[in-house]
């Protein structure tokens, strides 16, 4: 009858309406991921493109900050051998009051075309969290390179944060909020920013083989810092919000996207329990 025709052109369009949306969304996030991971943004991050100078600001908490300004200096004596280019760099004691003064006016007078932010806490042994130094240098640096970046209309900020910014990591509650905080703050400045021609990324990277994470072997999901870094500045400017490499990528998309957020809190539970279960008998028999 009609009313039986009338629903099955209905169901039927539905149905066509359906299949093509989902066709259009595969296509549209294949060619995305196309864009983003196989062809990249091009020379984009020639430093002569965006300004001279490419700085990278690292705030160490709770450390040893001799030894970390020795290993940034030696780091920029290594850079200027290797690249033949001018290098420079500023210290500041994080334990004295109104140290960005300093830092501007080490600043004064010097094109930045890139800045590179990186927020460390101290996760200690086993990662254990020791503390979180509450403030924000993302902010204050941002304030401080930002404005001369609008004067030129160009300008890049990468501020890297962690993938446990991306969903709460129990456990770790500080550690990972504060990650979300970067996140956060980056995706916002780059909604203000975007029309005055700076660039503003926030980096979410998983494990990379690196001193803090404690893990010396690469393996596909776990790459080298130099592998990953060559991914991840192939990404700038075409993702406002990037894990940096693919497989982190599909890492991220996994637990955000796929697993429900009660089963993946559950599961990171219980491998924070496991990790300070670990870290309490090695404490115990030192």
């Amino acid at each position: 009858n009609a009313e039986a025709d009338l629903l099955t052109d209905a169901l039927y369009w539905i149905g066509a309406v359906t299949v093509a949306w989902v066709s259009v969304s595969t296509l549209c996030c294949l060619l995305r991921g196309i864009r983003v991971w196989i062809v990249g943004n091009g020379n984009l991050m020639r430093a002569t493109k965006l300004g001279k100078w490419a700085g990278w600001y690292k705030h160490t908490a709770m450390t040893d900050a001799a030894n970390t300004f020795f290993i940034i200096s030696q780091a920029a004596l290594t850079i200027k051998s290797k690249y033949n280019v001018e290098t420079k760099t500023i210290s500041a004691d994080f334990g004295s009051v109104d140290i960005y003064p300093k830092i501007e006016s080490g600043l004064a007078g010097l094109e930045i075309g890139v800045l590179g932010i990186l927020h460390i806490c101290n996760l200690g042994d086993s990662g254990m969290l020791y503390g979180v130094i509450w403030f924000c240098p993302e902010q204050d640096m941002t304030r401080l390179v930002l404005p001369r970046m609008v004067e030129r209309s160009k300008g890049v900020i990468l501020n890297v944060a962690s993938a446990s910014g991306m969903y709460p990591v129990p456990l770790l509650t500080l550690y990972s909020s504060s990650k979300a905080f970067v996140d956060f703050f980056s995706r916002g400045l780059e909604a203000e920013y975007k029309s005055k021609g700076i660039i503003i990324q926030s980096v979410l990277p998983f494990y990379v083989t690196t001193k803090l994470s404690k893990i010396r072997k690469a393996t596909l999901d776990i790459p080298t810092p130099e592998c990953y870094v060559k991914a991840q500045l192939g990404t700038v400017g075409l993702q406002t919000q990037s894990n940096g490499y693919f497989p982190h990528a599909v890492m991220g998309w996994v637990t955000t996207a796929l697993l429900p957020a009660k089963l993946l809190n559950k599961y990171v539970m219980s491998m924070g329990l496991s990790q300070r279960a670990r870290y309490l008998k090695k404490q115990k028999q030192g």
